[in-house]
């Protein structure tokens, strides 16, 4: 599956490229802001895909002594600066769209339309080769960029027929500030993914106290402290605890841990790590007894 992601993601850099060219062309000629904007998204498709690509390869590297979790976090690193390369494009859009309100250039409608038709036949294309369920979160932000150009050919051309028909020439310079809003916002919400897991925040769908809640309602589970959830990578999440139980033989806290680890498999938690005690913490430890109560695990006798 993943060879032939990249695989795909190679053709659509081709598309891309073809894309851009005959954009960048179109909108010199026939003086449309839409258009070069339009492009301006194409480069950060180019940026974005190549990226991708070269971060597929890094990340599917296997873990080392250097990487012990795996190399997952550079393709979190090249999302992020993608989504970053997003937002100051579409900042450059806003301030040419600012100055073209005030004075709106004559735009050549007609070679503006052949250019965006075209533009959106090849996003449609790159949409269509890269499929649309993702689990890589590159990919993901790959494919976004992609939807977004479609869109915005979309808003091209209807700018375009726009100012054929009515000759009204700020069809133009709207239409590229639209653009600019597609493309922030979807940079925006890939920067904020990737920053999540950067920041070892707990997966949006995991809750550290829930979790905990579950572990302490179980027999043999005096009480749980020292909790951490975070993200290795997008959508690998990893969970430690240290785990309170009566005094026992160690071959027998074995079957308990399993059975945390199944609890915690099921909530999609493969990587874990649990401590079994059976002494007291020290009470003022960080996230001590984030079980039910925030009292002394005593309380937490069956």
């Amino acid at each position: 599956m993943k060879a032939s992601y990249e695989k795909r993601l190679g053709w659509t850099i081709v598309v891309t490229l073809i894309i851009l060219a005959g954009e960048v062309v179109g909108g010199i000629l026939s003086n449309s802001l839409a258009l070069l904007s339009d492009a301006g998204h194409v480069v950060t498709d180019v940026f974005a895909l190549a990226l991708t690509l070269i971060a597929l390869n890094i990340s599917r590297r296997p873990s080392d002594y250097r990487a012990t979790y795996g190399y997952q976090r550079i393709g979190i690193l090249a999302a992020l600066l993608n989504g970053c390369s997003l937002i100051v494009i579409s900042i450059f859009i806003f301030l040419e769209t600012y100055h073209r309100l005030f004075t709106p250039p004559e735009v050549n409608s007609s070679l503006m339309l052949v250019v965006a038709v075209l533009g959106l036949v090849g996003n449609l294309v790159m949409a269509w080769i890269l499929g649309h369920k993702h689990t890589d979160l590159n990919v993901k932000s790959a494919f976004l960029h992609v939807i977004g150009d479609t869109i915005s050919s979309g808003g091209v051309i209807i700018a375009s027929l726009i100012i054929m028909f009515t000759g009204w020439q700020l069809a133009d310079p709207i239409t590229s500030g639209i653009v600019g809003v597609i493309i922030i916002i979807g940079g925006g919400r890939v920067v904020k993914e990737a920053l999540w897991v950067f920041l070892e925040l707990s997966p949006l769908d995991l809750h550290a106290g829930e979790i905990s809640t579950l572990l302490c309602g179980m027999t043999d589970v005096m009480g749980v402290h020292d909790v951490h959830l975070w993200s290795i990578g997008h959508g690998i999440p990893a969970f430690s605890a240290h785990v309170l139980i009566s005094d026992r033989r160690i071959s027998e806290t074995d079957g308990i841990r399993k059975v945390i680890e199944e609890k915690l498999a099921d909530l999609g938690i493969k990587h874990t790590v649990l401590q079994m005690e059976c002494a007291e913490c020290e009470n003022d430890a960080l996230y001590c007894q984030i079980g039910p109560t925030t009292e002394e695990p005593e309380h937490h006798h069956h």
